[in-house]
């Protein structure tokens, strides 16, 4: 296992020093003047070429991604143009927030795709099946921003059972964290109902039932924990899709995650905090992804790694 681990980590450094010369890059693609946008349009020469120095930016390319590179393995993402604050401080306090909302989805989605999905395969083709399966088309078909209105419209416009927008207790996070994990619940569902379809039908279920064993443990100590591979599939995609992904449903509903402070950084032209959030994703996506090969193992002692 360790040396899974080790080989996975290794082989996933080409990965993020791809991402590290893309992010790079990005001052260059980016139309204007970094310098320019920092200190304005009315700001003197001597002033721009002072700050050009101080950043490296009369250096050769080569010389400026030495430096970059030096600066991101020693946790210096640089500092935001317009609030001249660290940028891995902002990341720090905006992060959590993000990693809170997205386990928040991942577990609402679990709960109820997972049991949906349980659920319908135990009667396949019933009143119950079909009603799943058409929560799951609707939750599928769906987009993220336009679930968040409506939810925004009938709960805190319509009933006012919840607040809108904004952070703070449970009442805060419970429309976010749906409208984020709506797709994921309609896709778990069908994923869950599939893989229960397999398992059911095979000869150690039936054994199982043979024995006495009530329907409850031959479900859950049996059947699902055989169908979880690819549960644990999806789970693992959303999650990192979640927590890097969350831009849309961070703007709705005003949640000061690490997702919104991207989308003001774009608006802003902010680019060390664009580069800085972009590399840090991806170190997060990589690890996720690690983490969901290794729960493959737990769920399933057939599967193992050499």
């Amino acid at each position: 296992m360790f040396a899974f681990i080790v080989r996975r980590l290794l082989l996933s450094i080409p990965t993020l020093f791809g991402v590290l010369v893309v992010v790079f890059l990005l001052l260059y693609v980016a139309p204007g003047d970094p310098v320019q946008e920092m200190v304005g349009e009315r700001a003197d020469p001597e002033t721009i070429a002072r700050l050009r120095k101080e950043l490296h930016l009369d250096e050769p390319l080569y010389s400026q991604f030495t430096h970059y590179t030096g600066g991101v393995l020693r946790g210096d993402f640089g500092n935001s143009y317009i609030t001249q604050r660290p940028i891995i401080t902002d990341i720090r306090e905006r992060f959590p927030k993000t990693l809170l909302l997205a386990g928040s989805a991942m577990l609402l989605a679990s709960i109820l795709g997972i049991t949906l999905g349980v659920l319908s395969a135990r009667n396949p083709g019933g009143w119950f099946d079909r009603l799943g399966l058409g929560v799951a088309y609707l939750g599928i078909s769906f987009p993220v921003y336009w679930v968040g209105l409506i939810l925004i419209l009938i709960f805190a416009v319509m009933l006012r059972w919840l607040p809108p927008s904004g952070y703070g207790g449970i009442k805060y996070l419970i429309l976010p964290a749906f409208a984020l994990g709506s797709r994921s619940i309609a896709f778990l569902a069908r994923v869950t109902r599939s893989a229960m379809l397999d398992v059911l039908g095979g000869d150690f279920v039936r054994t199982a039932r043979a024995k006495g064993l009530t329907e409850r443990v031959v479900v859950v100590r049996h059947a699902l924990r055989n169908a979880l591979i690819p549960i644990i599939t999806v789970l693992g995609l959303d999650f990192g899709y979640y927590l890097t992904g969350s831009i849309l449903t961070e703007t709705i509903f005003s949640w000061p995650g690490l997702g919104r402070y991207v989308v003001n950084a774009i608006t802003r032209r902010d680019l060390p905090a664009i580069q800085g959030s972009v590399l840090f994703l991806s170190v997060v996506f990589v690890l996720v992804n690690l983490l969901t090969d290794l729960a493959y193992a737990k769920a399933d002692p057939r599967v193992a790694y050499s």
